[in-house]
């Protein structure tokens, strides 16, 4: 009976353990969203990298670009911005590491031309959910999913 104890003690520190101890991962993180992100709107494919010590992502692909390399971000609302290019356009920028993922940077939609407060958060290690805010609560959230 004296040994009953310990083994339940290191049965339940091996068990209390999270999985990263294990060699399994035992969460999503802020890190893992680097890659490349297939959207919900017009099929675009984001590329998320690392800038320094935040991300940012640029604009790789849409129906407009892939109809058109040299499609023009026409919807700006600065009209000397107009003329150029959306192909790997950085829409996603200023972010900071914030726990769970990243947050208080912007996200520029070419569809309207605007600029908004964005966080970034990884569902899973293939799932990502960005919101964007005009004003909170005034947010909209979208699920990108990682390509291969």
């Amino acid at each position: 009976m004296k040994g009953k104890p310990l083994l339940v003690l290191a049965v339940v520190s091996l068990t209390g353990m999270p999985f990263a101890a294990h060699g399994l991962p035992d969460q999503t993180r802020p890190e893992q969203a680097m890659g490349r992100w297939s959207t919900p709107s017009r099929h675009g494919v984001v590329e998320i990298a690392a800038c320094g010590s935040s991300i940012c992502g640029r604009l790789m692909e849409s129906d407009h670009i892939r109809t058109n390399p040299a499609y023009p971000d026409s919807a700006n609302r600065d009209p000397a911005l107009r003329s150029r290019a959306l192909k790997g356009l950085t829409i996603l920028q200023g972010f900071r590491r914030d726990g769970e993922g990243w947050s208080g940077g912007t996200i520029y939609n070419p569809e309207d031309g605007g600029t908004y407060k964005a966080t970034v958060t990884l569902a899973d290690a293939n799932t990502l959910k960005l919101k964007g805010c005009i004003v909170w609560p005034l947010c909209k959230t979208q699920t990108w999913k990682r390509l291969p």
